[in-house]
């Protein structure tokens, strides 16, 4: 099967001809369309807070009507036109029909590209928005949000969001006494290419929704904002250095779910993202972004796009370390971790001493691999298990009881539901928030032992995938192969390493 392309990368590559007339173009353009954009915002700011000002709490919770509807809305509508129009965006090119509220509450917008979406927001007559709570410090912004009378979230407080999704159902359900809503389901910003897992939001109160498409047909893409790239000045430099830039806004029919899709919100949001995908003629994937890590979801567990033990390796050669003493690392990680038992937390220094490092800032960056950022500790069962997965020198089934006996806290010869999620944490490097559908499967009367864990990982047909695909050594080998073959060792064609001294280290389950 044909890998989907990434999504999370966007550069802009031009011609010696065009980043020549992006200099002239941009060095006029740029100063005067910021500067009109700022105008703009002076005005829109003190209209939109005239609109619920002097309203009390009670007020501010049922939707706006009166004055503040008929004469506030128009007026920061065409402002909010002219600001993107004053950026180049002349011409939206509307396709289809928008639904009424009643024939769809949301509108569900796809691809998700960069901050410049909101140029959807005047064709859709300034549907209301979910948005981070933390947006309304923001100058401007807030007194948008505040007039949009959005559903505000906090991506740090669960209470936040169990509001936030109760809020949601209120008003897709209000059968029209609420606005429109307007969602972007891919919850983060992609390069296009393809569509990300949709999150369920728009779809948990089981109303129909209609799919709206967002495209840039132009010669140069300069509105993509993704994980790397360009940055948002970039973005916005690019796009205001071009005449014009063209976009269009295209209305599918309204998606009504089944019965079965109303039960199962994550069904409903898979089945619309297909939809959009085959309109938009790119390939619909599991792909999402946790915790500002590009993740693939398969069987509710996160596989990371960038794999933290293969950066390891990467970074364990690149400061001088061959096959034998990756090896010998890992030995002396793995007596730590049996010697420690659950306190298996080290520092930078330690860490250092025992994968045998030169430079400390090599395990700074492998710290930062399996850890918060700033936190100089990590789990060394972590970084030995993920490490030992994919270097080859530890047969799979071997591994994998050595990961159990780490993980099982109390030595009762089965893990419970959060002790499996550190184990595939280990074995992923990355930490798994959802194994439930895991321990279902491979559990038996609530308790789940070693043999079952190894059986369902090597026959189901779902976690045999992240087993064979993701815990592959194959790539190891070859970040390696330089550094052993300089130090005596051979690669074989049956991914097998031997070593100066004759040992062979399988890459294949024991």
């Amino acid at each position: 099967m044909e890998t989907p392309p990434h999504p999370f990368i966007h550069e802009v590559t031009l011609t010696k001809a065009q980043r020549i007339r992006g200099i002239l173009l941009g060095s006029v353009l740029f100063p005067v369309r910021i500067f009109l954009v700022a105008l703009c915002f002076l005005v829109i700011w003190p209209i939109a807070r005239l609109r619920l000002a002097g309203l009390s709490e009670e007020e501010r919770s049922r939707p706006v009507t009166g004055w503040r509807r008929w004469l506030l809305h128009p007026i920061v509508w065409l402002l909010s036109r002219a600001t993107f129009f004053v950026l180049g965006f002349f011409w939206v090119k509307v396709k289809g029909r928008r639904a009424s509220n009643k024939e769809a509450p949301v509108l569900v917008v796809a691809p998700h590209c960069g901050f410049l979406d909101m140029l959807v927001l005047p064709p859709t007559q300034l549907a209301t928005v979910v948005s981070r709570s933390e947006n309304t410090s923001l100058p401007v912004i807030g007194a948008l949000l505040e007039f949009n009378q959005a559903v505000l979230v906090s991506r740090k407080d669960p209470q936040s969001r169990k509001k936030a999704v109760a809020q949601l159902n209120e008003r897709l359900t209000s059968n029209g006494y609420w606005p429109q809503m307007l969602m972007f389901p891919e919850g983060t910003t992609t390069n296009g290419k393809a569509l990300l897992k949709f999150k369920p939001g728009a779809f948990l109160a089981g109303v129909p929704v209609q799919p709206v498409l967002l495209r840039y047909p132009n010669k140069l893409n300069t509105v993509c904002w993704t994980f790397k790239g360009q940055t948002w000045l970039e973005c916005l430099w690019h796009t205001t250095s071009q005449l014009y830039t063209n976009v269009t806004v295209e209305y599918l029919p309204v998606y009504n779910p089944s019965e079965e899709e109303k039960n199962d919100p994550g069904l409903y949001a898979d089945n619309v993202q297909k939809v959009m995908a085959q309109a938009l003629g790119i390939p619909a994937t599991d792909y999402v972004l946790e915790g500002r890590i590009p993740m693939r979801k398969l069987g509710g567990l996160s596989l990371p796009f960038e794999s933290p033990p293969r950066e390891t390796l990467s970074l364990l050669n690149k400061d001088g370390l061959c096959s034998s003493d990756v090896e010998a690392a890992l030995n002396r990680m793995i007596d730590r971790c049996q010697s420690q038992g659950q306190n298996s937390k080290v520092n930078v220094d330690e860490l250092m001493s025992l994968l045998g490092l030169k430079e400390r800032k090599t395990a700074l960056a492998i710290c930062e691999l399996y850890s918060k950022p700033q936190d100089e500790t990590v789990d060394l069962r972590q970084v030995y298990v993920s490490v030992a997965a994919i270097s080859g020198y530890v047969p799979f089934k071997t591994l994998l009881h050595t990961a159990f006996t780490l993980f099982d806290a109390e030595g009762k010869g089965s893990l419970s539901a959060e002790e499996l999620s550190g184990l595939m944490a280990a074995l992923l490097g990355v930490p798994q928030d959802n194994t439930s559908e895991l321990y279902n499967a491979a559990s038996k009367q609530d308790r789940l032992t070693e043999d079952d864990l190894l059986q369902v990982l090597t026959t189901h047909p779902i976690y045999q995938r992240v087993t064979n695909e993701y815990l592959q050594p194959e790539e190891a080998s070859s970040l390696l192969s330089i550094t052993a073959l300089t130090n005596g060792n051979a690669v074989n064609n049956n991914k097998t390493i031997t070593n100066g001294n004759g040992t062979l280290h399988s890459k294949k389950f024991d």
